[in-house]
């Protein structure tokens, strides 16, 4: 009877850590689709603005490729996010400045690349705004 009890015991303790260690948001996402989005804009344009020879540069932009991988883990398999228009200008601008962060790591983002994230980042917040 203590061997079972034992055994229950641990196999309870495992379910419960198991559980609670899957809810955790580890990479500082909510689950929130909307709050999401907006904490990823804020910290990507947080390493848009930077001035090229900021000593904290690299590190803003690590956690903006870091936040945008999140993002795209967390939501491209998301059925119901496919058709509203924040999310599919979302991931036009999240994609054109990863690719330019793989492609280009100790180049600078152009100011043209910049301005089109920043106007598509307006329309973002615009369409999250009326809910689309």
């Amino acid at each position: 009877m203590k061997k079972f009890l034992s055994g229950l015991f641990a196999l309870m303790l495992v379910a419960v850590i198991g559980l609670t260690g899957c809810t955790a948001a580890p990479n500082g996402l909510s689950g929130d689709y909307r709050q999401d989005t907006l904490a990823v804009i804020e910290s990507v344009r947080g390493a848009l603005t930077l001035a090229d020879d900021a000593p904290d540069k690299t590190e803003a932009q690590d956690i903006a490729r870091e936040k945008i991988n999140d993002f795209s883990a967390r939501y491209r398999r998301n059925g119901s996010l496919m058709k509203l228009s924040s999310f599919t200008t979302m991931q036009t601008a999240l994609n054109s400045l990863a690719g330019h962060y793989t492609s280009y790591p100790n180049r600078p983002v152009p100011q043209k690349m910049k301005d089109r994230i920043d106007l598509e980042f307006r329309q973002i917040e615009a369409a999250l705004k009326r809910e689309a």
